[in-house]
């Protein structure tokens, strides 16, 4: 294995302070699958060096950790323990919090020390995780094979960005950097056209609320857009709550 490259700005070695506990019982939190996403996540904590709490099953005491890097082409990602402590055999669960949710997934086992660095480990990603949000409207990811796309004119130039998720509070888009020139955090939106599915289309305006650049194990250097809707009719958050009751419903099902 190649020795992982650190990222100098992130936050130093986490403490018991950092700890994140795991999602409680009777908790609604929603299922992440698609690789893309979980990669994306998986960087965001690696670039930020957040805190990650560790549970191995059948263990009580948790064991502090942070993500040293992600594989830009397989689905691996280096986790790096607090000095002196490894990872017993068996599972083990994983807690973090990503800006507004927790993130938490599970590992059984499958992970490889790296033999200089017996803190140091190389492990393949999870194939689902569980985000609990703590905002007032949950985030749904958009499904899987349905490509779900945001076009609108700003300034005689047009754009067509992809959706990656949406709730009654706004929508997430990202795109290559070149395709989202002139987006900047508070820029308002008028008359997008979001396609949310087979045969909906909804008309709506939208502010910018937050905008980052990030690297996608997949896609490379993308940029991520967060809007708010702005100037819902009440019949028009009627029709976006019936979508995402619908979408939360199909994935109750899988």
């Amino acid at each position: 294995m190649n020795d992982p490259i650190p990222n100098p700005l992130r936050k130093g070695a986490p403490s018991l302070a950092d700890v994140a506990e795991p999602m409680a019982p009777g908790t609604k939190p929603h299922h992440m699958s698609d690789p893309w996403d979980i990669g994306e996540t998986l960087c965001s904590l690696a670039d930020n060096g957040d805190a990650i709490s560790i549970y191995p099953t059948g263990g009580e005491d948790v064991i502090m950790a942070r993500i040293l890097s992600v594989d830009d082409d397989l689905p691996q990602f280096v986790l790096e323990l607090n000095e002196g402590a490894t990872l017993p055999e068996g599972g083990a669960t994983f807690v973090s919090w990503v800006q507004n949710a927790k993130l938490q997934f599970t590992i059984n086992g499958e992970w490889e020390a790296y033999p200089e660095r017996p803190n140091v480990y190389l492990t393949n990603f999870p194939s689902h995780c569980l985000v609990l949000e703590r905002r007032e409207s949950a985030r749904l990811e958009t499904p899987l094979g349905v490509y779900y796309l945001a076009a609108f004119v700003l300034e005689g130039r047009p754009y067509e960005l992809q959706l990656y998720d949406f709730s009654a509070g706004g929508i997430g888009m990202r795109a290559h950097p070149r395709d989202t020139v002139g987006l900047y955090v508070g820029r308002k939106l008028s008359r997008v056209r979001l396609e949310l599915g087979p045969d909906k289309v909804m008309i709506a305006d939208l502010e910018i609320r937050l905008s980052r650049t990030f690297r996608s194990f997949l896609l490379g250097e993308q940029v991520q857009i967060g809007c708010r809707f702005l100037n819902l009719t009440d019949a028009m958050q009627d029709e976006l709550k019936m979508l995402l009751d619908n979408l939360g419903s199909s994935r109750k099902v899988r």
